[in-house]
């Protein structure tokens, strides 16, 4: 991640928000993304790695 985030604070200095810069915001999506597809194939079968290249003819 680039830039150091900025806070948004209420006049006691609790942080109520976070400003990002697009690409940072962009890449926790994406990261966000990611963890919600393994979550959700946490339970599939797997395939060995032989059986793949096997397949595959490697």
């Amino acid at each position: 991640m680039s830039a150091q985030p900025q806070y948004i604070t209420d006049s006691n200095g609790h942080k109520l928000s976070v400003i990002l810069p697009m690409a940072d915001y962009l890449e926790l999506l994406e990261d966000l993304e990611d963890l919600a597809t393994i979550a959700e194939r946490k339970d599939e079968d797997t395939i060995p790695l032989e059986d793949v290249l096997k397949e595959l003819n490697l």
